[in-house]
């Protein structure tokens, strides 16, 4: 990761092994760029349109498992945040951080930034990164009063709150963020998508963050525009309307689902009873003794 000034240099660690930026040593660090892009592990990012509408002063953020989006290795600036769970940086205890930094090398690359969001979560020491420089991010106050209660914060919603928050003078790009689930990769439900998307797309709206496939497609601009003499709360109750309409048709059509596959349901549940407890199972059967 490139130095950083003198005058901005890192808050004081809670334990060894923890490197804390102050906002302004963040700020400092990012400003030298004209973009800074976060890229989704989503199948919606187009790699070839972002390489070739930024210039080369462009950082990529990238998110955990990169594979997903990557091929090979990447060339151009970036940095890859690490989020972490209960048993410290999900690459780190999965023993994935050396097959996720193969794909980042050479001064172009800034590091590691290992995250947290909530307070379950705990930090991976530096030294588990694989020799990569690591710094520390704390989330967790930022959303504590903000999220949904009884969900936790998707890794690409928390950056981009806290990139808008340090308000640098470059644009804040969001690539990817569609919240879809696709044939390859699935979304997890401890996630509150609708309120993410909500969210970012006001901060787009606002002229905060930028959306690649998100405000830029949305079919609700299009009837904006072909009816100027509606207001704009009109048409969002109206949007409501239909959507309110829509899943109450797509809930019916759920619960007989739920009726059908009962028997189903209930043999799962039998066998799942005998299925291994997983390592992140048996480590918090662990701390709780």
């Amino acid at each position: 990761m490139e130095a950083i000034p003198s005058d901005t240099q890192t808050m004081p660690a809670p334990d060894s092994g923890f490197t804390f930026l102050t906002p302004e040593a963040w700020k400092a660090l990012l400003s030298r760029y004209s973009h800074v892009v976060l890229v989704a592990n989503s199948e919606a990012v187009d790699f070839e349109r972002l390489r070739s509408e930024l210039p080369e002063t462009a950082l990529y953020v990238f998110f955990n498992n990169v594979y997903k989006v990557l091929d090979e290795p990447f060339a151009g600036h970036a940095v890859l945040f690490a989020r972490s769970g209960v048993m410290g940086a999900n690459i780190v205890h999965r023993r994935e951080a050396a097959g996720v930094l193969r794909f980042f090398a050479g001064d172009d690359f800034l590091g590691v930034v290992n995250i947290r969001v909530s307070p379950e979560e705990n930090f991976s020491e530096e030294g588990r990164f694989e020799g990569a420089e690591t710094r520390h991010l704390d989330l967790t106050k930022m959303l504590v009063d903000l999220y949904p209660v009884g969900k936790i914060a998707t890794s690409g919603f928390a950056v981009a709150l806290w990139l808008a928050e340090l308000q640098l003078p470059g644009k804040v790009l969001l690539a990817g963020f569609s919240a879809k689930r696709s044939e390859k990769w699935k979304v997890f439900d401890v996630h509150d998508w609708t309120f993410e998307q909500i969210f970012l797309r006001l901060f787009a709206r606002m002229g905060t963050i930028s959306m690649m496939g998100g405000v830029d497609a949305s079919p609700y601009a299009a009837i904006a525009r072909r009816f100027p003499q509606v207001p704009p709360i009109e048409i969002a109750m109206t949007a409501a309307e239909v959507l309110s309409e829509r899943l109450h048709n797509a809930n019916s059509q759920i619960d007989r689902l739920m009726s059908v596959t009962k028997s189903i349901r209930a043999i799962e549940g039998f066998f799942r009873r005998f299925k291994p407890k997983t390592r992140k199972q048996r480590f918090l059967e662990k701390s709780k003794e």
